[in-house]
């Protein structure tokens, strides 16, 4: 199985200037642990529900506090084509939990940890 498989769905984005309340209040909303930045139509991020942990850590104001400043800058990113093993290892590797699929500069989705297992377990049934 491949990564495309897994990101058919969509995937929820927001802008840089989206506020950390926001991008909590979506992402509890949408039921995701992770969100693309996009400025535009180009990724320039990925935010995630431990980088907003780290804010609430922190002490940070959510109402002022940004995606831009809490995202995981550039991301790496894999091609629908890539196999769902290969990106499994690969986060095992980074120590990462989101993984963002594009293809031709477009976010087609965020695979999670939890959506690789649940594609491996799948596939052995």
């Amino acid at each position: 199985m491949n990564l495309e498989a897994l990101v058919g769905g969509g995937v929820e984005v927001v802008g840089p200037e989206a506020t950390l309340r926001e991008v909590a209040q979506s992402m509890v909303k949408t039921g995701v642990g992770s969100v693309g930045v996009v400025d535009g139509h180009a990724l320039v991020g990925i935010l995630t529900e431990r980088d907003i942990l780290r804010g609430v850590a922190d002490d940070v104001e959510l109402d002022s506090s940004l995606a831009a400043d809490f995202m995981t800058p550039a991301p790496d990113t894999f091609a629908p084509d890539v196999d769902v093993e290969e990106a499994a290892a690969w986060l095992i590797e980074t120590g990462y939990r989101h993984l963002p699929v594009m293809r031709d500069g477009e976010l087609l989705g965020i695979a999670s940890i939890r959506d690789l297992l649940w594609a491996m377990v799948e596939g052995t049934e």
